[in-house]
């Protein structure tokens, strides 16, 4: 994978040692060997089935989930872009969105078509990939509760569409085969009054507004709530909240959210991670799970 010579020819945009910290919330991390923008899911398609079996292949929606290691990403990373953004409405409860479009663009899209139901898309700051793939949720709805098809392209290449009890759902979770990227989604709402449907967008909105540091370098989320309590609380309980290491910190406002102040690197971001789990194990004995994705190499 060392001169480009050996990947498929692509119509799309392919980059070489592509910097990644731009890419995402923490702005912190290494580049990928390759990062990949597809034209079409064809051209993505036709690339991973000429791509050598070995070479790793990684979805990059918004980047919202995710701590990209300083020694950065080996392999292909594959980013959708404009051209996997849109959305449909097939009829009156039912959407088909690309794979590339934005929890807002979905949940304005389906207030505009009068579907309730998918409100809460506009809280997940990712895309129709990530959050399918992880089964995104907030505000007491999950993924799995209105995804009806998933449409994907597998690493070999080979595309098919898989229906929503074949993706083996579970909290933040599914069974989706490694290095298979989400070119698209069918979500099913019900019926709704686009006042309505807006309202409680604006709502979920500002309560995120008020809860959560939106405005900082940050992965949203960072362990899953543990059995029976919430993650924040147990960080608050283990006296985390404002906990830094080098230039990352556990969030003052949420403490399930970590900070990058301004320099941190990503090995500063996963070593406070570390060290809250640590501390909350030792305080209270529940084992925090990273909700948050950490890939690639460490620097």
């Amino acid at each position: 994978m060392s001169a480009v010579a050996e990947l498929p020819r692509v119509r799309g945009r392919l980059t070489e040692q592509a910097p990644l910290a731009p890419l995402v919330w923490f702005k912190a991390g290494g580049p990928a060997q390759w990062l990949f923008e597809p034209k079409d899911v064809e051209d993505l398609s036709d690339f991973l089935a000429g791509l050598d079996p070995d070479v790793p292949v990684m979805g990059l929606g918004l980047g919202s989930n995710l701590i990209v290691r300083d020694g950065g990403v080996p392999g292909v990373v594959v980013r959708l872009g404009k051209p996997f953004a849109k959305v449909e409405r097939i009829d009156d409860t039912t959407l088909r969105c690309g794979g590339g479009a934005s929890g807002i663009l979905v949940s304005s899209n389906a207030r505009d078509a009068g579907i309730a139901g998918l409100e809460f898309l506009r809280s997940i700051p990712g895309t129709v990939g990530g959050f399918v793939r992880m089964n995104g949720g907030a505000y007491g709805r999950e993924v799995k509760d209105v995804l009806v098809e998933a449409e994907l392209v597998l690493r070999s290449g080979e595309r098919t569409t898989l229906p929503l009890d074949a993706l083996g759902y579970t909290y933040r979770h599914s069974e989706l085969p490694d290095g298979a990227i989400v070119v698209g989604a069918v979500f099913r709402g019900e019926p709704g009054e686009p006042g309505a449907i807006q309202a409680e967008m604006d709502r979920i909105a500002s309560e995120r507004e008020a809860s959560q540091p939106l405005r900082s370098k940050t992965g949203g989320s960072t362990f899953k709530n543990p059995p029976g309590t919430k993650a924040w609380k147990e960080v608050d309980a283990a006296g985390c909240r404002g906990l830094t290491i080098g230039d990352a910190q556990v969030s003052e406002k949420h403490c399930n959210f970590l900070l990058n102040l301004g320099s941190a690197t990503a090995a500063d971001i996963e070593a406070l991670g570390e060290e809250v789990r640590r501390r909350v194990k030792a305080n209270s004995g529940v084992e925090l799970e990273w909700e948050i994705q950490r890939v690639g190499v460490s620097g």
